[in-house]
């Protein structure tokens, strides 16, 4: 493919706050200089600012998981596509693929990326995925498509996440200076609080660390649909005093670098984000060993991987990091190598470009 002549569309749901939204601005980024234009088009979110800041245009449309708006959708997309003289549609969202599937078929080219791994719709899918190149964001999702949508082998490219390394420059976050200044160890919990995260477990571990390690602070980042819940749930455990909610950051790296250690509870994913950004400031984490997560943690190297659900293993590990700070100090350098191995910014770059020349 001769990048310089095409124009890309980034077609997905939302531009709200996560990781799919982040690899959409990532590639955003990388394509810009190198191709004739770019486009998003999505129903809208906090991010299209960002889109606004680097000048790419982005279109406002129905939301695509809305079956009511099916006609108004397969309209506007057309719409956009002929305005755009758009060559290319990146799908970020199955339900993106299958508008970009029924409108176009072969006549365009189609790439669509596969974030996480499913187990429903597998007519839908395998429809929307038809005549498109799918890069998946890791092995696991790679092989949820190829075992169980039968999607061909050859017809899946893994490219990894990643996240862009962090420029070493600490803004104290206040409260956790405080926390350290009075000898507190911080466990950090960073993510979206939704059922997704298994943040409960996280906050239900807490009593057993502190019981053994009065002196530690949990720290939850991030907003969602669950958050009055939780919020409920550690006023009903009476754990004020040690669990805070910093909310949504920006900033999570410098976030990170202001804590101990991170905890990954998560129930599934596709490739976490999380870790990834953990690994890149050079901290470690205890994460559940779902889906793509061991493709990031590697057990008893730079990381410790648990059992989802498991109250009992997250309190273990978290005691057993918080009494042996040469265990921890070991996975932190090691997790830093591993981000600047396979994760970085610069790898993800040369990989979708690469990936696009060959197309």
């Amino acid at each position: 493919m001769d990048l310089g002549k095409q124009n890309i569309l980034f077609f997905t749901r939302t531009m709200m706050l996560g990781g799919t939204e982040n690899v959409v601005l990532q590639l955003c980024e990388v394509f810009k200089p190198k191709v004739n234009k770019i486009v998003v088009c999505s129903c809208g979110g906090v991010n299209v600012e960002k889109l606004t800041e680097m000048g790419i245009k982005h279109y406002q449309i129905p939301d695509i998981s809305s079956k009511k708006d099916i006609l108004k959708i397969c309209r506007t997309v057309k719409q956009i596509v002929e305005k755009e003289q758009i060559t290319v549609i990146h799908s970020h969202h199955r339900m993106a693929a299958f508008y970009t599937e029924i409108l176009f078929g072969s006549s365009i080219i189609k790439i669509a990326n596969a974030h996480n791994t499913f187990h429903d719709k597998k007519g839908l899918t395998k429809l929307a995925y038809r005549n498109t190149k799918l890069i998946a964001v890791g092995e696991m999702v790679k092989k949820n498509l190829v075992e169980y949508y039968g999607i061909p082998n050859e017809q899946v490219t893994v490219i990894h996440n990643a996240i862009k390394p962090f420029d070493g420059k600490i803004s104290p976050i206040p409260l956790l200076t405080e926390y350290r200044e009075n000898g507190y160890k911080i466990i950090g919990n960073v993510g979206r609080l939704s059922e997704q995260k298994g943040m409960e477990y996280f906050i239900n571990a807490v009593p057993g660390v502190i019981e053994k390690f009065p002196k530690t602070k949990f720290v939850i980042v991030g907003d969602g649909e669950d958050k009055d819940k939780l919020v409920n749930m550690v006023k009903q455990m009476n754990l004020d005093e040690y669990i805070t909610f910093l909310g949504y950051r920006s900033d999570i790296q410098n976030v990170m670098s202001q804590m101990d250690f991170i905890v990954l509870s998560s129930l599934w994913e596709g490739l976490p984000l999380t870790p990834i950004e953990a690994f890149s400031v050079g901290k470690t984490v205890v994460a559940t060993a779902v889906d793509g997560t061991p493709e990031i943690v590697q057990n008893g190297i730079n990381g410790i991987l648990i059992k989802p659900k498991d109250i009992k293993e997250i309190v273990n590990n978290i005691c057993y990091l918080l009494n042996n700070i040469d265990v921890l100090d070991k996975f932190h350098v090691s997790a830093k190598e591993r981000y600047n191995a396979e994760f970085s910014f610069e790898k993800l770059r040369m990989n979708y470009i690469g990936f696009y020349r060959i197309m």
